[in-house]
C-alpha cells in the first residue's frame, strides 16, 4: 500500500491475539472509550468518570481476567476478557473503540473466546444495555431469570449488591444444558 506521500505502508492482516503488559493503556483506554455508550443509560451512580480506573483495571487482571485483543495494523481496536470462576467461563469487560464499531470485531472476539473453552460460558451485562444484551443473544446467549441472575452474580462475580440489582446474565447452551429450568 502506498500512503499519501507516496512512501509503502505495510499494512498487517487483522488478528486476534492475547493481550501483554505493554497493552494495558491500550485496553484501559479500549474500555474507558467503548463504555461512554453506558452514559444516559446505565444508573448514574454506577457511572463514573473514568468507567474503570487503572487499579480496577489491574485488580481484574490480578483476579484472573485474561484480556484478548482485535488488533490491526498493530493498534488494538477491541478488547474482551475471559475468566475461569469455578465452574464456569466468565466473558468481561467486551469493548471497541467507538470508532471501530459495526465491523464485527466483537463477533469476532467472542467466538474465539468461546473456542477456548468447553466450560458453561456466563456473560453479566447492564440491563438497561439492550445494545449489548441483543449483540449476546444474536450469538445464542439467553438471558437468565431474575431468580437466577441474582444467585449466579453472588456466585461467580465479586460485584456489589447494587449492581447485582441493575445487571443481568445471560448464559449460553452448554450453561442451559447443564442447569435445566
Amino acid at each position: 500500500m502506498v500512503d499519501e506521500v507516496g512512501l509503502n505502508k505495510t499494512v498487517t492482516k487483522p488478528m486476534i491475539r492475547v493481550c501483554e503488559r505493554q497493552d494495558f493503556d491500550a485496553i484501559w483506554t479500549i474500555i474507558n472509550d467503548g463504555a461512554s455508550a453506558y452514559r444516559g443509560v446505565i444508573p448514574q451512580d454506577r457511572l463514573h468518570d473514568p468507567y474503570m480506573t487503572a487499579d480496577e483495571l489491574q485488580h481484574e487482571i490480578r483476579a484472573g481476567v485474561v484480556f484478548w485483543g482485535f488488533a490491526e495494523d498493530d493498534q488494538l481496536l477491541g478488547v474482551m476478557g475471559i475468566q475461569d470462576v469455578q465452574d464456569v467461563t466468565l466473558i468481561r469487560h467486551a469493548y471497541v473503540r467507538t470508532t471501530s464499531q459495526k465491523r464485527g470485531i466483537g463477533a469476532q472476539l467472542l467466538a474465539h473466546l468461546r473456542a477456548l473453552t468447553s466450560r458453561p460460558i456466563l456473560i453479566g451485562t447492564w440491563a438497561d444495555a439492550e445494545w449489548a444484551i441483543q449483540f449476546y443473544r444474536r450469538h445464542g446467549f439467553e438471558v437468565v431469570s431474575h431468580q437466577e441472575k441474582g444467585r449466579l452474580l453472588r456466585r461467580y462475580w465479586t460485584i456489589p449488591e447494587r449492581q447485582i440489582a441493575t445487571s443481568v446474565v445471560l448464559a449460553d447452551a452448554r450453561w442451559r444444558d447443564a442447569n435445566p429450568d
